[in-house]
């Protein structure tokens, strides 16, 4: 199950924090009992650096309807404190998605995390359910800021940040501004060198190839998993990933987020390196990459030299959605650090 919290974030901006726990137990013949729309799986999230990530095989589409989002049939607006949620003085974890993710794409991890530790997942400014002002900052201090704010106003630091890709970015700055609201750091798959130009352009190039609106759900999976031209081959997995960051408007199907918002966002950091806040990190820090990620080894080992307490991990079979390509290896490989951080 999943709360939604509301977050105050930079300049005002609405966020929306989803916080993770075991649903109540059920009572026989009580009604009002969670259903099965409580238990149902995340989509799957696309890369922030190079192209859109390759979803693994074998992931359920999403069905039509009014709505893609995962989330929006077990949302409840309280405090934090519902049943079933740990209480507040349980070990913070605070997942941060990458750039057209939304905080349902750490469902899954979130879930186990949340048996020993307090799970609050993101929507980042221009994300999911977050609010979208046209006139809202999409810079790095704004998005490092919402993260500041969400550990403050939710009571979880020092939490341990887990981030993916931009979110990884955004929790390691954020741990080399404010280390007294940090006690860990995990990164997926995120670089610390400056991605350049070229890569801007690919990708401002890429989101105007889309065919919007889609008439359909079936169109946005058919879309994104055989026709988009960044597809090496069918991937029916990818075009339910998308159809999970899609939502029902007067004229077809449209992604939840504004591309020009995520163009403006992801330019605060592809022309910069960002080696300097790493070296400021200090909190136990461990690096993650899948073996066919867009993390290099020898970039990711480099990270591993500069952080002052650093660590690596990497999870074979798995590209840059390592957390939703092996989710058992991705599991085992942080939750060991994990135990070591909240030990100490």
């Amino acid at each position: 199950m999943a709360r939604r919290i509301e977050v105050i974030g930079a300049g005002g901006v609405r966020l929306a924090a989803w916080e993770f726990g075991d649903p109540p137990k059920p009572i026989p013949d009580q009604p009002g009992s969670p259903d099965e729309a409580d238990r149902r799986l995340p989509g799957r999230g696309p890369t922030d650096s190079g192209h859109p990530a390759q979803a693994p095989a074998g992931a359920a589409a999403g069905g039509e309807g009014r709505t893609a989002d995962p989330l929006s049939g077990d949302t409840h607006a309280v405090d934090g404190s519902a049943a079933g949620a740990p209480a507040k003085d349980t070990p913070g974890v605070l997942l941060l998605h990458g750039l057209m993710g939304r905080a349902s794409h750490w469902a899954s991890s979130a879930r186990w995390l949340s048996e020993r530790h307090r799970a609050v997942a993101l929507d980042q400014r221009g994300h999911g359910q977050s609010e979208k002002l046209p006139e809202a900052a999409f810079t790095r201090e704004a998005y490092v800021e919402d993260a500041e704010a969400a550990l403050e106003q939710l009571g979880l630091g020092p939490a341990v940040l887990v981030g993916h890709a931009m979110g990884a970015l955004t929790a390691w700055q954020l741990a080399a501004k404010r280390p007294d609201l940090v006690r860990g750091l995990i990164v997926c798959d995120m670089r610390a060198s400056a991605l350049g130009a070229a890569s801007q352009r690919e990708w401002a190039d890429w989101f105007k190839s889309w065919p919007v609106p889609f008439a359909t759900l079936a169109d946005v999976r058919k879309w994104f998993g055989e026709d988009d031209p960044w597809v090496e081959r069918p991937n029916p997995a990818r075009g339910a990933f998308y159809a999970e960051v899609m939502h029902e408007s007067a004229d077809g199907w449209r992604p939840v987020f504004e591309p020009d918002q995520m163009l403006k966002s992801r330019e605060t950091w592809v022309y910069d390196a960002h080696w300097e806040e790493l070296a400021q990190v200090q909190c136990p820090a461990l690096v993650v990459r899948g073996l066919d990620g867009e993390l290099g080894r020898a970039e990711a080992q480099e990270m591993v030299r500069v952080l002052p307490r650093g660590q690596y991990a990497e999870v074979s079979d798995a590209g840059h959605l390592v957390h939703y390509d092996q989710p058992d290896a991705w599991r085992a490989a942080i939750e060991p650090f994990l135990d070591g951080v909240f030990a100490q």
